[in-house]
Formats: C-alpha cells, sequence, structure tokens
C-alpha cells in the first residue's frame, strides 16, 4: 500500500451499510472479539454484492474441503505475492488458529524453495506462485498436484488462490486501512 495515503472508500457505518449488513458485520465483530474488520465495513457498502461475496467466500474459507492449514498456507502466499498486508495480518493469526506455526508463517515469505516444506506444502505454495505469475497452473505441477489432491480439491484450489487475490487487488485499490488490534474473546 503507498505509504501515507488514506482509505479511497472509507468503511461505512450503519446507514451507509443498510439494516442487513449492518447487522452481519456487527456479527462478525462480536465473532472476533472486537470491531468488524474493515474489509466488511468498506465492501458492505455494495450491499447486494456483499452478500452474495460473502457466501462464496465464506465456502471456500472457513467452509472449504481442504484442510485450513492447507488453506491458510495458499491465502498467506496470495497475500505475500500481492503485497496485501492487511489480508496477511489476518491470515497470519489465522494460519495459527489453524495449525501453522509462527515459523511457518513466516517461512511463507520465502517460498516453496524453502527449507522445511512437506512436499505437500512446497507444492501448493508453487501453486499459488503459479497462478500468480502466469494465470494458470502447468501441466507438470498439475500432474503433481491431480496425484495428491481430488477434483473437488483442485477446483478448490484454483478457486481459492484466484479468490484471495481478487481480493487482494481490491483491498489494495480501495486502500482499506489495517484493523486496529483486536482483543480476544474471553480476556
Amino acid at each position: 500500500m503507498e505509504a501515507g495515503s488514506g482509505a479511497r472508500i472509507p468503511p461505512g457505518n450503519r446507514r451507509a451499510l443498510g439494516a442487513v449488513n449492518a447487522a452481519i458485520v456487527w456479527i462478525v465483530g462480536r465473532a472476533t472479539g472486537g470491531r468488524p474488520p474493515n474489509v466488511f465495513t468498506t465492501l458492505g457498502r455494495h450491499r447486494g454484492l456483499f452478500r452474495r461475496w460473502l457466501w462464496f467466500a465464506g465456502g471456500l474459507m472457513p467452509g472449504g474441503k481442504l484442510p485450513r492449514a492447507d488453506s491458510e498456507l495458499v491465502i498467506l502466499r496470495v497475500a505475500h505475492n500481492t503485497g496485501c498486508e492487511y489480508e496477511w495480518g489476518h491470515h497470519e493469526r489465522l494460519g495459527q488458529r489453524a495449525g501453522l506455526s509462527a515459523a511457518e508463517v513466516e517461512r511463507v515469505r520465502s517460498g516453496p524453495g524453502a527449507e522445511g516444506w512437506t512436499p505437500r506444502q512446497r507444492m501448493l505454495l508453487r501453486a499459488a506462485d503459479e497462478l500468480h505469475s502466469e494465470g494458470r497452473i502447468g501441466d507438470a505441477l498439475w500432474a503433481e498436484l491431480a496425484a495428491e489432491l481430488d477434483e473437488v480439491l483442485l477446483i478448490e484450489l484454483c478457486f481459492l488462490i484466484g479468490h484471495y487475490e481478487m481480493l487482494a487487488m481490491t483491498l489494495e485499490s480501495l486502500r482499506v486501512q489495517p484493523d486496529p488490534p483486536q482483543r480476544r474473546l474471553g480476556r
């Protein structure tokens, strides 16, 4: 994000979001132990599209069939590849909740060639990199993925990477501002 630049579209209040979206973002804020995330209060300004996007996004994460640790690994790599610190900040925490260690999360920035990845993790990171740089997964990597993942998971993987690339582009273009630190429920 460009240094010192403010949000191009600021987070919306209840009036800007409408009653339904305001209720949705309030629930999200309660579930995360604080204020609604700026991604929701900003995108929620487009009332109908926001709800359709949530339905789709929720089908990928947390509702997808890929193991959560795999999804978070891929999302973190997309955040790194796109330079989207907003996405990184949220998924750094979510990745650790899903079972990635702090060292693994940080190692995502070093890519699939870094020491310590399992063959599956290395392959998933490579998929995120190929889709980012080439716009598709090439035949050689596809064959490796197809030996490990069934058709449903292959489709989901492509959608997951593409969705988080699109979201990163949107967040960066709108200049969605970082959220303040959240308190944990039960503290």
